[in-house]
């Protein structure tokens, strides 16, 4: 029998062959992965701790029930599905954002159903379409290089999402790339009711707002006008009189119930009354839930449209 001996050359051909398909195969085999995870953070089934300020009372349970009541109370559970399940990423992202940093720690809870310093939450809004919509996304948070982001959402933007989180939320302490100024694609939609609103508060109650935001006190202001705006055209600043008030500030003083926004078509005083007109409903920082609806009725998927108000940013899996 006749042996077939290979030169060096042809030797060292092989090896190189064999190492491309090696690579090939293992290139291959990852096609199809979503998701990668790039650090641990807590998962679905993790027991967490929830103050109820309702009831002032501490309740157990897992993060994926805790994120049902979000969704449910963030959202109307008769939304397109995709829809709810960016809603679920975003909750998800901004819960364990907030435990990371500790937000609550100093008192011994991982999260709150006061809307004033976490999510809303009603769990009597669950459905099935909630759970699936939870359950769907399990493990699934937004990362921007490596860390998860601030998953800032709203109802409405007005017709454009805010540039910046110091625009819309006053918020600088550390930069938030990802966040940027996208057109709302959810503004003129036939059912939603924040495409322009009109408020009006008595001057008694914005002297007592201003006072509370700023430290000074007086009895009445005869003027305001707009002194700063953002690249998105809200307003970062109010005078009144000869007083500069940031205008997310004076906006949650006042009850961001009523003065929906600060993207302000027009603001005076007249005479006891101080008149505001706007548009949009919520800070403008993030995702837009109403554009949400669109986008997902349009066919997008949950991942297309968070990517479509966030910038550069990966959708993975904790484990």
């Amino acid at each position: 029998m006749k042996i077939i001996r290979c030169n060096k050359k042809q030797d060292k051909f092989i090896l190189v062959l064999f190492m491309l398909c090696a690579a090939c195969i293992s290139l291959l085999s990852g096609c199809g992965e979503k998701n990668k995870t790039v650090q641990s953070w807590p998962t679905d089934d993790t027991v967490i701790r929830l103050y109820q300020h309702e009831t002032d009372n501490v309740a157990e349970m897992t993060l994926e029930e805790y994120l049902c009541g979000v969704v449910a109370g963030e959202m109307d559970n008769t939304w397109p599905q995709e829809a709810l399940k960016a809603q679920a990423i975003l909750a998800r992202t901004f819960t364990l954002e907030k435990m990371e940093q500790g937000a609550l720690a100093e008192r011994n809870v991982d999260a709150s159903t006061d809307i004033h310093e976490f999510q809303a939450y009603d769990a009597a809004k669950i459905n099935d379409a909630i759970r699936d919509a939870v359950d769907d996304t399990e493990n699934e948070v937004v990362v921007y290089k490596d860390r998860l982001i601030k998953a800032w959402f709203f109802a409405d933007g007005g017709g454009v999402t805010a540039a910046t989180a110091e625009e819309g939320l006053a918020y600088d302490k550390e930069e938030t790339p990802y966040i940027q100024s996208v057109e709302d694609p959810g503004t003129n939609h036939l059912e939603n009711p924040n495409t322009n609103w009109e408020a009006e508060f008595a001057m008694t109650e914005v002297t007592k707002a201003i006072a509370a935001v700023t430290g000074i006190s007086r009895e009445h202001y005869n003027s305001v006008k707009i002194t700063e705006q953002g690249p998105s055209g809200r307003t970062e600043t109010f005078q009144f009189d000869n007083v500069a008030v940031g205008a997310q500030a004076i906006r949650l003083a006042l009850g961001g119930e009523k003065m929906k926004s600060n993207l302000i078509e027009e603001i005076a005083v007249r005479g006891d009354i101080l008149y505001v007109k706007g548009k949009g409903y919520g800070h403008g920082v993030g995702m837009s839930q109403w554009g949400a609806r669109v986008l997902a009725e349009q066919g997008k998927s949950a991942e297309e449209i968070i990517q479509y108000f966030f910038r550069d940013i990966k959708i993975i899996e904790t484990e």
